[in-house]
Protein backbone atom coordinates (compact mmCIF):
# COMPACT_ATOMS: atom_id res chain seq x y z
CA UNK A 1 0.00 0.00 0.00
CA UNK A 2 1.18 3.72 -0.96
CA UNK A 3 0.17 6.47 1.36
CA UNK A 4 0.28 10.10 1.13
CA UNK A 5 -0.99 11.66 3.93
CA UNK A 6 2.09 11.22 6.52
CA UNK A 7 3.65 14.42 8.10
CA UNK A 8 6.87 16.19 6.96
CA UNK A 9 8.88 16.32 10.50
CA UNK A 10 8.04 12.17 11.01
CA UNK A 11 10.65 11.05 8.94
CA UNK A 12 13.70 9.78 9.90
CA UNK A 13 16.61 9.07 7.93
CA UNK A 14 19.17 5.98 7.94
CA UNK A 15 22.47 6.42 10.02
CA UNK A 16 24.05 5.24 6.76
CA UNK A 17 23.40 8.34 5.11
CA UNK A 18 25.90 10.35 3.43
CA UNK A 19 25.22 14.25 4.09
CA UNK A 20 22.31 16.00 4.10
CA UNK A 21 21.86 15.99 0.15
CA UNK A 22 22.24 12.42 -0.71
CA UNK A 23 19.38 10.29 -1.47
CA UNK A 24 18.37 7.59 1.14
CA UNK A 25 15.76 5.69 2.77
CA UNK A 26 13.46 7.22 5.44
CA UNK A 27 10.81 5.77 8.04
CA UNK A 28 8.66 6.66 9.85
CA UNK A 29 5.86 4.99 12.53
CA UNK A 30 2.26 6.15 11.28
CA UNK A 31 -0.83 7.03 13.40
CA UNK A 32 -1.87 3.98 12.99
CA UNK A 33 0.39 1.34 14.06
CA UNK A 34 2.49 0.68 10.31
CA UNK A 35 5.57 1.75 8.69
CA UNK A 36 6.19 3.87 6.18
CA UNK A 37 9.28 3.42 4.02
CA UNK A 38 9.97 6.60 2.00
CA UNK A 39 12.68 8.25 -0.75
CA UNK A 40 13.74 11.39 0.63
CA UNK A 41 14.69 12.56 -2.85
CA UNK A 42 10.67 11.52 -3.91
CA UNK A 43 8.39 12.19 -1.18
CA UNK A 44 5.54 13.44 -3.39
CA UNK A 45 5.80 9.65 -4.82
CA UNK A 46 4.20 8.81 -1.50
CA UNK A 47 5.63 6.01 1.11
CA UNK A 48 5.36 2.41 0.98
CA UNK A 49 3.36 1.04 4.21
CA UNK A 50 3.71 -2.25 5.94
CA UNK A 51 2.78 -4.12 9.33
CA UNK A 52 5.80 -3.92 11.66
CA UNK A 53 6.03 -7.83 11.58
CA UNK A 54 6.38 -7.79 7.89
CA UNK A 55 8.64 -4.79 8.00
CA UNK A 56 10.76 -6.22 11.00
CA UNK A 57 11.32 -9.63 9.10
CA UNK A 58 12.57 -8.25 5.93
CA UNK A 59 15.41 -6.25 7.84
CA UNK A 60 16.08 -9.37 9.61
CA UNK A 61 16.44 -11.46 6.04
CA UNK A 62 18.75 -8.16 5.25
CA UNK A 63 20.79 -8.31 8.06
CA UNK A 64 21.23 -12.64 7.94
CA UNK A 65 21.57 -12.41 4.35
CA UNK A 66 18.62 -14.98 4.49
CA UNK A 67 16.28 -12.41 1.67
CA UNK A 68 15.23 -14.70 -0.85
CA UNK A 69 13.75 -13.97 -4.60
CA UNK A 70 9.85 -13.90 -4.73
CA UNK A 71 8.22 -17.16 -6.27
Amino acid sequence: MIRHDLPAHGWRKSSYSEGQNAGCIEMQATADKFVAIGDSKARPRGAFVFAPRAWAAFVHSIREDTLQPAR
